[in-house]
């Protein structure tokens, strides 16, 4: 083994063990920075969890392991687990799982409360020390399943979940809308420059609105029906009117005296991201029947596989795409202000670290792993079908759960709801906006 291999060797198992960033092994991968290479390191954490928990929900891997594994049963009975593995799979074992990722992150959030710079020990900890902090990991979620009074946990968890999950929507909210301010505000600034930047707002505008206005159309077409789904009609109604009310708001008068880069980008933001929620929602709720020509007939939902498969795939897509938009908003917003003046560890053989937070951290270590906690939570009550955990099961996540519905249908709202107060919030506090 050439001393190059050998020395890039002892860098990862500095990464694992020691304080040492996390680096690749190969020197021809581009330089790193420290704050990057730490939050990737956390976000596998938390998608090894989640994957997890998809496993344990799904009745279609417990079969195929019952299958495939040589002595399956006896394993279970070695393992004190139940009958084919009983305790470790279905929503009490998700709802153990996730507390215990939640407990990690939490503890996480409380260690690292004020940490200024990457020089502390604290920081020296949140960076690096991956290996022990995997095994605190496996710890805490192992330790669910040896709590007392295992039924109240349950109870009581559930709504502590409900309530961390709710808050997690109501930050990812925040999120979008002020990626659509900066969108627009960024835009707007190069009609200084370059006049073709007004097309460009205007066909993107155009584009935006045409996918709003063609879903709302959609859902009318699919999701409503003459002699029945009075809340299908009555949402989509208000929906639309509110998105249309705001984007009249928008461009007023009273509203551009205060904020003059308010327009109707951000309004065709948060209406595409409504309707998507709305279409969400529609696709979470109860199917109802009709009773025609002597037979009931399912109506209000997507014609194609009855309305599970079709909806299922499209709104996990869109909302995993969304989901992960927001975190990658989110770390770019942390590098906008970040000088390039830092160091770099030259490392043997391996990938080059930048060390980015010598002077100050970039992100706040404690909200990092709070928004980690709730995220915990989040995912918990999303793979359990939030209070319909019961009979939930991954494969029939979204096909129908009034609370589901309603959460989402409220998530509507509260969109609206922030994006009228940032368009409001000038008027009502303009020196403290315009500092």
């Amino acid at each position: 083994m050439c001393p190059a291999h050998s020395c890039a060797v002892f860098l990862q198992l500095a990464c694992c063990c020691g304080s040492a960033a996390c680096s690749l092994c190969c020197g021809c991968c581009p330089k790193i920075k420290q704050s990057t290479s730490t939050r990737f390191m956390y976000t596998l954490f938390f998608m090894l969890v989640t994957v997890t928990c998809v496993i344990m929900m799904s009745p279609t891997v417990e079969k195929a392991m019952q299958e495939h594994i040589p002595f399956y049963t006896e394993l279970c009975n070695k393992l004190n687990a139940g009958e084919n593995c009983s305790t470790l799979v279905g929503y009490s074992a998700v709802y153990k799982v996730c507390f215990g990722m939640a407990c990690f992150f939490f503890l996480f959030s409380v260690f690292t409360i004020r940490v200024r710079t990457s020089m502390g020990c604290r920081a020296a900890v949140h960076n690096g020390f991956w290996f022990f902090k995997f095994v605190a990991l496996l710890a805490c979620c192992a330790g669910g399943f040896f709590l007392p009074n295992q039924e109240t946990f349950l109870e009581v968890w559930r709504y502590v979940g409900a309530a961390g999950g709710f808050l997690f929507i109501i930050i990812q909210l925040m999120l979008l809308v002020q990626f659509a301010h900066r969108w627009n505000q960024n835009w707007s600034s190069g009609v200084k420059y370059n006049k073709t930047w007004y097309a460009a707002l205007a066909l993107v505008t155009l584009v935006l609105f045409s996918m709003a206005v063609g879903a709302l159309v959609f859902m009318i077409r699919f999701y409503t029906d003459p002699e029945a789904c009075f809340l299908n009609k009555l949402f989509l109604g208000v929906n639309g009117g509110l998105c249309f009310v705001v984007s009249l708001l928008a461009i007023s008068p009273c509203i551009q005296t205060f904020q003059p880069t308010s327009g109707l980008l951000q309004s065709a933001i948060i209406s595409v991201y409504v309707m998507y929620l709305t279409f969400s929602a529609l696709a979470s709720k109860p199917a109802e029947m009709v009773e025609r020509n002597g037979e009931n007939v399912t109506v209000c939902v997507f014609p194609y596989n009855s309305g599970e498969q079709s909806e299922s795939n499209i709104v996990t897509g869109i909302g995993t795409a969304i989901m992960f938009g927001c975190i990658l908003y989110s770390w770019y917003e942390c590098f906008l202000s970040f000088p390039e003046d830092y160091d770099d560890e030259k490392t043997a053989g391996g990938q080059n670290v930048k060390y980015d937070e010598k002077e100050g951290t970039i992100y706040s270590y404690c909200y990092f792993h709070f928004v980690f906690f709730l995220g915990s939570l989040y995912v918990m009550m999303t793979v359990t079908n939030w209070f319909h955990y019961e009979n939930a099961k991954i494969e029939r996540l979204l096909e129908g759960s009034w609370s589901v519905f309603w959460i989402k249908m409220a998530s509507c709202w509260v969109c609206l709801l922030l994006y009228t107060w940032t368009l409001l919030v000038p008027m009502f506090f303009p020196k403290r906006f315009q500092a």
